[in-house]
């Protein structure tokens, strides 16, 4: 079995966005998840650590890879970052940010792990909603191309 893909959520306070996507990966095979915050005031304040651990960081904000290129030049050589350009509007585990999350989320899954997914929490929420995952992904398209 290959290792599994280790990915690293960052935003300001690690209160919010962050945390919420580390807990929809919660419980995926063939993926881990951390989260942290570049903000002083941060939960978890993100370190060289973090980054070295993770295959792939993920930051809420452009601002936010701007930080970490600032603050941890050497430790970003050779990751992969992606800008997911989710702005600080959302609670923890808001429906809006997880739907934003999830549909952000899945171009960057490796195939496998996305079609064995399983039940997990988004797809509740959806079904508890009266949604299905074509829905979503069809919203998504929709607000993309309007």
């Amino acid at each position: 079995m290959p290792s599994p893909l280790r990915f690293l959520f960052v935003c300001s306070r690690n209160q919010w966005r962050s945390p919420t996507a580390e807990k929809l990966c919660v419980g995926r095979p063939g993926v881990e998840a951390r989260s942290a915050g570049t903000a002083p005031s941060a939960r978890v304040r993100v370190n060289a650590g973090h980054l070295q651990w993770a295959d792939r960081v993920f930051c809420m904000e452009r601002r936010h890879v701007q930080r970490l290129g600032e603050d941890f030049p050497d430790e970003l050589i050779g990751k992969s970052i992606v800008c997911l350009d989710i702005a600080d509007d959302y609670g923890f585990m808001d429906p809006e940010l997880i739907e934003l999350l999830h549909a952000a989320l899945a171009e960057h899954m490796p195939d496998e792990i996305e079609r064995n997914l399983g039940e997990q929490p988004i797809a509740r929420l959806l079904a508890e909603h009266g949604f299905k995952a074509n829905d979503l992904v069809a919203a998504s398209t929709e607000q993309l191309t309007h």
